[in-house]
């Protein structure tokens, strides 16, 4: 049908095309069948829409009537008027495109009535058209007929009729370019009191097609009505995310999750778990199904029950605003502000990864202290998805009545993660992110160093004495060029001083052989 409202609102500043017309007129035309059905339907809905669908049968059946199916796109190019619409138009078509046709029944025609069978019509550009006639007939001539120019063999004349034709045909194309557009300068005038019916329509229709993608997804993905209702809860069995369920490899089938909030029970769920186990995907879905639920589509889960949520806030992903000097940090907090500043009872709250963007103790702390700010605030206990990689969070579900523990649980056999997908009551303690790392390609000796790091962290829990490479286990990353002049180990302090009293210019290559020896005797006495 095309934009309506694009297309009204281009004739109401007078700056519609022909096209555009036409468009207009077409899609004016495809309203009557959409009436029709509508008008028929048991639905109370549909036939209310199709009541304030208006045909705009006058102007519709004028546009179809005035515009060529082939119309250019500019006014300028001519053609735009269909024929039979202007008889001046007409009679300039006639003569600026069937000129020779003309011509010819003029020369037939003289011919006949003056027995000059050699008569021809020619043109110049001294004095335009004209006839030529040999000097065997020039008896014959009329004398109403005016000489104009006189040959050896022939003479050539004009007539009134001739001089009043040329006029016409020279200027035709111009004429014809004038008048198609005030033609269509006045049809496109006619538009404007149709505007309002026009607009309603536009509404109309886009309801429809609104409705009909709701029903039409909700049949194609298994969508089930949800329960909308005055309460502050928000429950959801088995939900999906509308968009990733349908971008699913073939054969592999989304794994749907439950999600439960109450603003008096279970307020706030913080979800810890794995990097790619799915928590960023859970709290999309849960967001659109709470927005799909609110429109009046039907949602993917196997039920859904609503309670009305007047703003869906989010800080998800991360991103920095480099032309205003902020930071991932910076724009991460600003965000997180104007959530905290305007929550209210019916708030739902998604925080993703919240406060990454600094130090882990920073982080930690502005995490715990805004999950607190959220739970004891006084007035509006906001339903809040916490995820988090931040464990120690999980400790806060035993001072706060209101905050429950949830991870994304997975699999690990034989050193290999399998990402089950499914949230599970409980914290989780582990993030897996060496074995992502190694899923995305790092090189083999950045993977098992990490995880030696990882173990010796653990360990000692403050992270403080590493330990290095060792360079006998053969632990060193590629392109790392290590440094035998910043070591404090002292048996390579001794290879670096034997090193440096070596004078390459004069050593040979038996003592170059022999200090090696020395060097290779060091490091097994080390």
């Amino acid at each position: 049908m095309g934009d309506l409202e694009r297309l009204v609102s281009k004739a109401a500043v007078g700056r519609i095309n022909p096209r555009e017309v036409l468009s207009l007129g077409m899609a004016l035309k495809q309203l009557e069948p959409i009436k029709l059905i509508c008008d028929a339907s048991e639905n109370p809905q549909l036939r209310e829409v199709g009541q304030k669908i208006d045909l705009c049968e006058t102007l519709r059946d004028n546009i179809i009537r005035t515009i060529r199916p082939d119309t250019p796109l500019l006014i300028s190019k001519g053609g735009v008027i269909a024929d039979g619409i202007d008889a001046q138009l007409d009679e300039l078509r006639s003569i600026a495109y069937s000129g020779k046709d003309y011509l010819m029944q003029i020369q037939q025609r003289e011919a006949e009535q003056t027995g000059i069978s050699s008569l021809k019509i020619a043109y110049n550009n001294v004095f335009g058209y004209y006839l030529e006639v040999r000097n065997t007939f020039k008896d014959k001539v009329p004398a109403d007929w005016i000489r104009k120019q006189t040959l050896v063999n022939a003479e050539r004349y004009i007539t009134p009729e001739l001089k009043e034709y040329e006029e016409k045909i020279l200027g035709a194309e111009d004429r014809i370019l004038a008048l198609e557009s005030q033609i269509f300068a006045g049809l496109a005038q006619s538009i404007l009191e149709y505007v309002p019916a026009i607009q309603v329509n536009a509404a109309q229709v886009s309801r429809i097609d609104c409705l009909l993608s709701f029903a039409r997804v909700a049949r194609e993905h298994r969508y089930v009505r949800p329960v909308v209702d005055e309460s502050q809860i928000i429950d959801i069995k088995e939900g999906r995310h509308p968009v990733i369920e349908t971008q699913m490899a073939p054969g592999e089938s989304y794994i749907s999750n439950n999600v439960y909030l109450d603003s008096d029970k279970e307020q706030i769920l913080i979800i810890t778990g794995p990097n790619m186990a799915g928590k960023s995907a859970l709290l999309r879905q849960t967001a659109l199904i709470t927005l799909l639920a609110q429109m009046g589509c039907y949602v993917p889960a196997d039920s859904a029950r609503i309670g009305l949520v007047d703003r869906i806030f989010t800080r998800v992903g991360a991103s920095d605003n480099i032309s205003a000097g902020e930071s991932t940090f910076m724009v991460e907090m600003t965000e997180a502000a104007s959530i905290l500043n305007n929550l209210t009872a019916r708030s739902l709250v998604l925080f993703d990864e919240l406060g990454r963007g600094t130090s882990t103790y920073d982080g930690i702390s502005i995490a715990w202290a805004i999950v607190e700010y959220i739970h004891e605030h006084p007035s509006a206990h906001a339903r809040t998805l916490f995820a988090t990689h931040y464990h120690e969070l999980n400790e806060m579900a035993q001072s706060f009545s209101r905050i429950r523990n949830f991870n994304v649980s997975v699999k690990e056999t034989d050193g290999k993660v399998l990402f089950l997908r499914k949230l599970v009551p409980g914290g989780s303690e582990h993030s897996f992110g060496i074995h992502v790392a190694e899923m995305a390609g790092m090189p083999r000796s950045i993977v098992k160093r990490a995880g030696t790091i990882l173990k010796e962290m653990e360990a000692t829990s403050t992270g403080k004495g590493i330990s290095r490479p060792s360079v006998e286990t053969g632990q060193h990353r590629e392109g790392l060029q290590m440094s035998f002049f910043q070591l404090d180990d002292p048996v390579l302090c001794q290879i670096r001083d034997q090193l440096l009293s070596i004078d390459v210019n004069n050593l040979t290559p038996i003592e170059a052989l022999n200090k090696l020896n020395d060097i290779k005797k060091i490091l097994k006495g080390k």
